[in-house]
């Protein structure tokens, strides 16, 4: 039986019914999560070979920078800014030597840099972050690989909220960014270890 001018079939409707209800059941993508570097939990370690016998090691921090996490669709982003002013090798007189212009140059160059966006997750705990070192000026591409990574919940007045952190650890040449003071009897290649927190926006 035709339909009147202006009124469609009951079978339209029906169906706009179902395809409207078939896409409110369906969940929503989870929203990337983004978390806040706690300072006071989150340093850069570095050690190096001393005349190719012991070992000269170094703490940098407290960090600051953000970290987005989107493991279902594989991708985020980190940002980290390191004072390296804040150098300390355990001895004043070693702590100023390396802040001097020859070595970190911290007053010409009071911070490096770490920014990746390529994240590679296992099980959806981030494995490795991909990306950019910039130090004393000079952008180096750098992979940072997690030795540890785990979550946990805190509460923060009424409300839980999610802090992540863990250990990654990388490795670069030195005179990659220009440091060449005391090569070959203090050793090039410089070893990272980041302990990071972030607490969860």
């Amino acid at each position: 039986m035709p339909t009147s001018p202006g009124r469609r079939p009951a079978t339209h409707g029906l169906a706009l019914a179902a395809l409207l209800l078939a896409g409110a059941a369906r969940p929503a993508a989870a929203a990337p999560a983004v978390y806040d570097l706690i300072p006071e939990q989150t340093f850069v370690q570095f050690s190096l070979l001393h005349f190719d016998t012991s070992t000269l090691r170094g703490r940098i921090g407290p960090v600051a920078g953000t970290v987005t996490l989107d493991p279902e669709a594989g991708t985020g982003y980190v940002g980290l800014t390191i004072p390296t002013g804040t150098v300390d090798a355990g001895l004043p007189v070693f702590t100023a030597r390396i802040r001097r212009a020859d070595l970190l140059a911290t007053q010409a160059w009071p911070q490096a840099y770490f920014v990746a966006s390529h994240i590679r997750f296992d099980h959806g705990q981030p494995a490795a972050l991909r990306g950019e070192f910039t130090l004393r000026g000079v952008s180096q591409p750098l992979t940072l690989r997690a030795e540890h990574f785990a979550c946990r919940t805190e509460r923060s007045g009424a409300a839980p909220v999610q802090v992540c952190g863990g250990d990654f650890e990388a490795a670069f040449d030195r005179s990659d960014f220009g440091i060449t003071f005391g090569l070959p009897f203090v050793g090039n290649r410089v070893r990272l270890q980041i302990s990071v927190e972030a607490r969860r926006r």
